[in-house]
């Protein structure tokens, strides 16, 4: 497993456009994260440890307008490149549907534990205190200011992601969490959820607004 890691990792990082919120560091994260979901759920480490590292082979930048294609072209640039290292004909198809099924913006049903897991693990790094580095990151790299200084908390506005980073937290980070489909996943996004929205508070006490109760995520 150690070889093919490094093999999986190899092709990564000659072929993946990365970015500060998708690198290979983001890639060991989630391979960590998806062997610690196995140890307790199973799931087939050969099919996961190919998803992890090649989830984001084709890497769409967030606000292309074919976005919601990535995953399915990262599963198919993935597929000869599995079959050079020996996965079978229907090792490769569960790795395609896993990395298929990994992605929020495509929609795909994941149909196996192991697309399950893989889900978890993405989703994952996008909350908690690592979620709030890559949140943060994407937004300064397309331009977004922080927050509305008038209004940071959408208290008298519509939310819109897209016009301030903040807004991406009740749009869509502090929701991840009711998503999960496994029981450790959502175990751990408890946590990071918790942390994130303790994140929220301290913000509003130093920039003097009221403390975010209207973004906490309902209960699931």
């Amino acid at each position: 497993m150690d070889a093919l890691r490094e093999a999986l990792r190899a092709i990564a990082a000659r072929e993946m456009a990365q970015d500060s919120a998708h690198d290979l560091a983001h890639l060991d994260r989630v391979w960590a994260t998806c062997q610690r979901i196995a140890a307790a759920e199973g799931g087939d480490l050969r099919i996961l440890l190919a998803g992890a590292y090649l989830h984001d082979l084709v890497n769409l930048p967030k606000d292309a307008p074919n976005r919601a294609e990535a995953s399915t072209l990262a599963a198919a640039a993935a597929a000869p490149h599995l079959q050079a290292l020996g996965y079978s004909a229907a090792e490769v198809s569960a790795a395609r549907h896993v990395i298929e099924a990994h992605s929020f913006s495509a929609g795909i049903e994941p149909k196996s534990l192991e697309a399950q897991i893989l889900r978890d693990a993405d989703r994952l790094d996008a909350i908690g205190a690592i979620g709030l580095a890559r949140c943060f990151a994407v937004s300064g790299a397309l331009g977004r200011p922080l927050y509305d200084p008038a209004d940071p908390f959408a208290r008298q506005r519509d939310l819109d992601d897209k016009e301030q980073a903040l807004d991406h937290f009740p749009l869509k980070l502090l929701r991840l969490g009711q998503g999960m489909l496994t029981r450790t996943g959502q175990q751990i996004a408890s946590e990071r959820t918790a942390l994130m929205q303790a994140f929220l508070n301290d913000l509003a006490a130093e920039i003097g607004a009221d403390a975010p109760a209207h973004w906490a995520p309902e209960e699931s």
